[in-house]
């Protein structure tokens, strides 16, 4: 295996390690911001070291068809292409079963996707998948899995996951880079317990660098989320990375980590930066609004980014709305932001005071007390008393939508 995982302090089910890859020393737990083609869009990669970022995720598909994986071969690999010498992570292709669903066909060989670039049909197998990413070079790569969303019941998720589990077979034999790249497992099995509990052991009985809990962050309400997570994180090795793939909002992370989830990847804070969207600890502002013109204060006085420290309100405000670059200095924001989340979670977890950490965090953005009760139940099962950030009777019932995505009234 090309990791060593070593876990330096722990409270009840959360734990902070130090994760050493090929190419960095990463501390969890930690999120990864998405390059699908090799880039974050607006950011340089020295931007996005001087933010902290550890690992970059790409996107399989999208780069196998630009600039091919073949060309980034011949170039040195990814981290030489784009010129990023901290860890990569790239994606399976299969999450694409489920975004470009209209374009795919799903069998027991691969999954045919029709190419959004020229129409031409392109299978991607297991084998296929597990080739394109040794091309690439990442530190970690994914194995190519049958994803069905959560949302969807029935014979279909079943189906799904023992795919998954037959395809696992199908990648390790196809992996040429063991010492060099990490293949991790990815559990299915929608919201059934049962089928997660297989999967889970499928996987663990392959013994894979690392683990990634799957098939989540779709559209499933809050309560079934955070049960799934629970389930999987308590059944996974605890000598091995735990990935739960495509959550990133701040809340969750904060969740998932207290219940003993390490890596997280996701869109949101790039893609909510572009529509002038804010991460602060309240949850977000929305730098459009008309109250934004005239505020001269920076996006969040607490923050250390450079952003923070050389603009306002207003200036954004003005260019969000007309100039790229109101995006890229979001964009940098937000990074930073969820830089200093995985730097504060890592931290707090070492030093003993994860509890005192969570209360905080749940006290800024909900100050009124009314933390949700899908949140509370998960607190509970990890251990952290949360009391003190509880109004007495305020929960408010589950929500599929997050509540990260409450606006800040300024």
């Amino acid at each position: 295996m090309a990791l060593r995982f070593e876990i330096l302090g722990r409270f009840n089910r959360a734990r902070a390690a130090q994760l050493i890859l090929p190419h960095y020393e990463c501390q969890t737990p930690l999120f990864m911001p998405v390059g699908t083609q090799g880039t974050i869009k607006g950011l340089t990669t020295h931007q996005l070291e001087d933010i902290g970022c550890q690992i970059i995720l790409g996107n399989t598909y999208h780069l196998a068809l630009r600039p091919t994986s073949e060309l980034i071969d011949e170039l040195g690999g990814l981290h030489k292409f784009m010129n990023w010498p901290r860890a990569l992570l790239t994606d399976s292709g299969g999450f694409q079963m489920v975004s470009l669903l209209h374009l795919a066909d799903i069998t027991e060989k691969g999954v045919t996707f029709q190419s959004p670039v020229d129409g031409k049909p392109m299978l991607l197998t297991p084998e296929e998948s597990i080739q394109i990413q040794n091309r690439i070079g990442a530190d970690i790569i994914m194995a190519l899995d049958d994803v069905v969303r959560t949302t969807i019941t029935g014979p279909r998720i079943e189906e799904a996951m023992y795919r998954t589990l037959r395809w696992i077979d199908r990648c390790i034999a196809a992996h040429k880079r063991p010492h060099e790249q990490n293949l991790f497992g990815i559990v299915q099995g929608g919201l059934d317990p049962v089928l997660r509990d297989i999967c889970v052991r499928g996987l663990v009985e392959r013994n894979l660098p690392g683990y990634a809990i799957g098939g989540l962050a779709g559209g499933e309400d809050k309560d079934s989320f955070w049960r799934v997570v629970a389930q999987c994180t308590a059944a996974l090795p605890e000598h091995k990375p735990r990935y739960v793939m495509g959550v990133g909002y701040p809340l969750d992370i904060v969740v998932c980590s207290a219940l003993g989830a390490d890596m997280y990847d996701c869109v949101y804070p790039t893609r909510t930066a572009r529509f002038g969207t804010a991460l602060v600890p309240e949850g977000v502002l929305k730098l459009k609004h008309k109250a934004m013109e005239d505020d001269m204060r920076p996006i969040d006085p607490t923050c250390d980014c450079m952003v923070c420290k050389t603009y306002t309100r207003a200036y954004i405000h003005c260019l969000v709305t007309k100039d790229a670059m109101g995006s890229q200095l979001l964009s940098y924001h937000n990074l930073y932001y969820m830089m200093k989340l995985s730097r504060d979670l890592h931290s707090s977890i070492v030093e003993g005071r994860f509890p005192e950490f969570v209360c905080q965090f749940l006290q800024k953005m909900f100050p009124q007390g009314d933390v949700p009760e899908w949140v509370c139940n998960a607190m509970e099962v990890a251990g952290i008393d949360i009391s003190s950030c509880c109004a007495p009777f305020s929960w408010i019932p589950n929500k599929v939508e997050d509540t990260q995505n409450q606006e800040v009234k300024q």
